[in-house]
């Protein structure tokens, strides 16, 4: 089942992250991965957190531009090739990735977290079940 990521669209200034951060942060939001991208004038902060919907409406009683989108979310080995094993059974699915960036994990745990934004989400899914992955759920990413 696919998760639901924040997209925040964040002026280029000094402080517009952290204010991000801080309203998340006051309304009891767990941030579980981020990513920022940028260019000269603006960024795109996607987030994974404990509670997205609850998150989007934070942000945008605060005058954010935030929306939803569905991606996947994926353990893989934390270890040399770990990430390369899973981009091979994507590829042998023909599934063409947009974007991915990690989550929390590491050497304690002996895992890492991927996100994956795919163009179709649910042929996606079908094709990796199919290869025996699972896709984690918001349940199990939020206890992350």
């Amino acid at each position: 089942m696919s998760i639901k990521q924040i997209s925040v669209f964040l002026e280029n200034k000094p402080g517009k992250l952290n204010r991000m951060t801080q309203v998340l942060s006051d309304g009891g939001i767990g941030i579980r991965a981020l990513s920022v991208a940028e260019t000269k004038d603006f960024g795109i902060a996607r987030l994974i957190v404990d509670d997205a919907l609850e998150a989007t409406n934070v942000l945008k009683d605060a005058d954010f531009v935030a929306s939803l989108t569905p991606v996947l979310s994926y353990v893989i080995s934390d270890e040399v090739g770990g990430l390369n094993n899973l981009l091979k059974v994507f590829t042998e699915a023909n599934v063409n990735l947009e974007y991915m960036y990690s989550s929390l994990g590491g050497k304690a745990t002996g895992q890492a977290y991927m996100i994956f934004r795919v163009s179709d989400t649910k042929a996606a899914e079908a094709a990796l079940a199919a290869k025996g992955l699972r896709c984690l759920t918001q349940e199990e990413i939020s206890e992350i």
